[in-house]
């Protein structure tokens, strides 16, 4: 085996966590995959002798990249049109992913959690993951910020606390969110008004990311009666259009690929609903992903 190979081996074994930080930080696979393909680029230009532990070097160089990412990322988010949301994760629901899967799934990689991240500054949002999801040291927190550990202490302290005022509540166990989600999947695709109004919360928000590129509400829905009847709507307009719905994990959470339209065909759309269901069995808030430059990488599982 070459000295090359042993390198690449060596950086395989990183590549799950890395990918991991850098989704965290960035909210984009795509965005993520390419920050840590620049991280192996600069290994293998590196000299290897000056790194003494490769596994904090990398997270270090990975965190970097993500962070000019980031910061050019929020002066184009600034110009999104609509409600931003992070890209989607999606796994298939009877094959949840383990312990070496890309990214991990956890309760620090849900939707809700990840749009929280958003509104953290860049250095506070790479701070917060890197120590108080990943229990970064604080050195190395400082050394990928470019900053003093003072500072780096002081950045993950606001963005813990901005965290802790928004965190949405603990995901419930799938068997119930199963129950809760097929509840509402059958009142909206059967246009049933009053049954969908019993599975939502009084104060639902639902988020639709078109990007401009798609139609989409341009702001939040808030309310129960407002998110039922635009998603009853949303079916009335589909008109005789066939509507595939196929459960899938979104970042950990039972959500749904659902396609409108014939499978293939051009004017297919593709849409992943998250229904967040709160502990008290109902839906608080309706994710919807619609930007198709968000959706390259989703497949309908086999």
């Amino acid at each position: 085996m070459t000295q090359q190979d042993e390198l690449a081996r060596e950086f395989e074994a990183h590549r799950s966590r890395l990918v991991g930080v850098a989704y965290r930080i960035l909210g984009s696979v795509v965005e993520a995959e390419d920050a840590v393909q620049d991280a192996w680029l600069r290994l293998a230009a590196a000299d290897r002798s000056a790194i003494d532990e490769p596994a904090a070097w990398l997270t270090t160089v990975t965190s970097r990249l993500c962070l000019d990412r980031l910061r050019s990322a929020r002066v184009r988010r600034e110009t999104y049109v609509g409600p931003w949301l992070p890209e989607p994760w999606v796994q298939g629901v009877e094959a949840p992913p383990g312990p070496d899967a890309l990214v991990e799934l956890d309760e620090s990689v849900r939707l809700a959690l990840l749009v929280v991240l958003e509104g953290l500054t860049p250095e506070q949002r790479v701070a917060f993951v890197l120590h108080d999801v990943f229990a970064v040291p604080f050195t190395e927190v400082a050394d990928a910020l470019g900053t003093s550990v003072a500072a780096a202490r002081q950045l993950a302290s606001r963005a813990r606390r901005a965290v802790r005022d928004h965190r949405p509540p603990p995901a419930v166990p799938l068997a119930r969110q199963r129950e809760v989600v097929e509840a509402f999947t059958r009142a909206t695709l059967a246009g049933d008004l009053d049954g969908l109004l019993r599975t939502l919360a009084p104060g639902v928000v639902l988020r639709s990311d078109g990007g401009g590129v798609v139609s989409a509400a341009l702001r939040p829905v808030v309310g129960a009666d407002h998110v039922a009847r635009l998603l009853v709507g949303l079916v009335v307009r589909a008109g005789g259009a066939p509507v595939t719905v196929v459960p899938v994990l979104v970042n950990g959470e039972l959500g749904a690929i659902v396609e409108i339209g014939d499978a293939g065909a051009a004017s297919a759309e593709t849409n992943v609903v998250l229904p967040r269901v709160g502990p008290d069995g109902l839906v608080h808030g309706v994710d919807m992903v619609r930007n198709p430059e968000k959706l390259t990488r989703i497949r309908v599982p086999g």
